[in-house]
């Protein structure tokens, strides 16, 4: 499938027909994922795949019991660090070099800037954030994958970190959920909303040509018109 005619074929499924995403499939879109761009490189996050359908319904109830959950073929869980530190930046250095064959003092400099942005970063909650926006855009790219490979995949933010994070024990591996990713393939029965047209602001109203405030032709073509 030509990937615009894929991204007009997605849609967040609200309700799946529990068939199974083929292994092959999975890989792909899960490798897709980790090829995601990332701020340094670092990376800082985890992607859980969750396939035990126990395990799933658990999840649910921690989920708003949001039917995509215990219905889906398999749950991605992007987990953001609950920290960012030097020991994360020595450890892309190590394996930086070791991609590319150079001696880790050749990264040095590198090492020190990278130290500099992550201390920057002052206090815990506030890498989190930075290390929760990067899983967002790797969520990005695993949407992006899955439609091209016809798969839909439901993203969901209405669930309980905290209650999640405890059922998983995310605390003990400093980790913790941000958002979900329901993979499986839509039930057109039940979902009243499957196979409606897709509704998204015109171009026009999208995209702004900038050229400063003076310059943009009117208000409405950045903010929604009130009323």
């Amino acid at each position: 499938m030509e990937l615009m005619e894929a991204l007009h074929w997605r849609y967040a499924a609200k309700r799946m027909n529990g068939r199974k995403v083929p292994s092959g499939t999975l890989d792909t879109i899960l490798e897709a994922t980790r090829l995601a761009p990332s701020s340094y490189g670092l990376q800082p996050y985890s992607v859980l795949v969750v396939q035990d359908a126990t395990q799933r319904e658990r999840i649910r109830h921690a989920a708003c019991n949001q039917p995509q959950v215990s219905e889906c073929s398999h749950l991605l869980i992007f987990a953001a660090w609950d920290a960012v530190n030097e020991r994360h930046v020595d450890e892309l250095i190590a394996l930086t070099a070791a991609a590319r064959g150079l001696d880790p003092i050749e990264l040095e400099e590198y090492r020190q800037a990278l130290r500099t942005a992550v201390r920057e970063l002052a206090t815990s909650e506030a890498q989190h954030r930075w290390a929760a926006r990067q899983a967002y855009i790797a969520l990005g790219t695993a949407l992006i994958v899955a439609a091209a490979e016809r798969v839909d995949a439901s993203p969901m933010e209405g669930f309980d970190p905290a209650a999640l994070d405890a059922l998983l024990g995310l605390e003990q591996k400093g980790l913790r959920s941000v958002v979900l990713l329901a993979l499986g393939y839509r039930d057109t029965e039940q979902d009243r909303l499957a196979g409606l047209a897709k509704v998204r602001r015109s171009k026009e109203r999208f995209v702004v040509e900038w050229a400063g405030p003076e310059g943009c032709a009117s208000r409405s073509a950045i903010a929604p018109q009130e009323g």
